[in-house]
């Protein structure tokens, strides 16, 4: 029964904050270029997810991040709680990557849309990574984006193999690649349920990684050794 209640307490909460939250979010987002002022506003949401499951983060690293830099930020996904938890801890302004099928989400697929993040078709390869590209260039100055290399989360926690994508973007656009390690998100809640469990997410800044001159064999398995080292 205890774990029917987390379930249903999650789930309500999160679809009404959506509700509370999608409205200014997109007003935010429409009167801005920059699509800050909405970013701004999932950090409310992520705010009040993680209070009410009782998920308090526990952030190192925040010295190797230079406000004034934009950076590919690559990082390994066990679950749902790891975006609302990156938005609060790295302290940057970014966009996510992210798969086209949450697009089709009411209300939080619009929000998405108009906050300026880029939705990636998975199916049309590099097509799908060259509209990417042009999507980052067009991004505000000192704006990152954020990849999740593995594609998808992890069952278990442990760390999937990373995918070129983000690498690519990375050494095309000339960025450096931030990594982050998260921690502790995948006891708190795993892939396939709803049910929480409080307590603390570690985040854990890497310094960055730059592509420039390398090859990306060996940038991609810099980057996954660095980030599955801390796990």
């Amino acid at each position: 029964m205890l774990k029917i209640l987390k379930a249903v307490w999650i789930l309500f909460w999160a679809a009404l904050l959506t509700l509370i939250l999608f409205l200014p979010i997109v007003i935010a987002a429409l009167a801005g270029r920059s699509g800050n002022a909405a970013f701004h506003g999932t950090q409310v949401f992520a705010w009040c997810i993680l209070r009410l499951t009782g998920i308090r983060l526990r952030v190192s690293g925040r010295e190797h991040i230079d406000p004034l830099q934009r950076y590919v930020i690559l990082s390994n996904h066990a679950s749902y709680l790891d975006p609302p938890a990156l938005v609060l801890a790295l302290g940057l302004q970014y966009r996510w990557v992210i798969k086209k099928e949450l697009r089709k989400i009411p209300l939080f697929g619009l929000a998405l849309e108009t906050s300026r993040n880029l939705f990636i078709d998975r199916a049309r390869g590099s097509d799908a990574l060259e509209s990417i590209k042009r999507g980052v260039a067009q991004l505000p100055e000192g704006t990152s984006i954020l990849i999740f290399p593995e594609g998808t989360r992890s069952w278990d926690g442990r760390l999937l193999p990373f995918k070129k994508g983000g690498f690519v973007i990375a050494r095309d656009g000339e960025l450096p690649i931030l990594p982050v390690t998260i921690k502790g998100s995948h006891d708190r809640l795993p892939k396939g349920t709803a049910v929480f469990s409080p307590g603390i997410i570690d985040i854990v800044i890497h310094p960055p990684v730059t592509t420039a001159g390398r090859e990306m064999d060996d940038v991609r398995e810099e980057v996954w050794s660095t980030i599955g080292g801390a796990l």
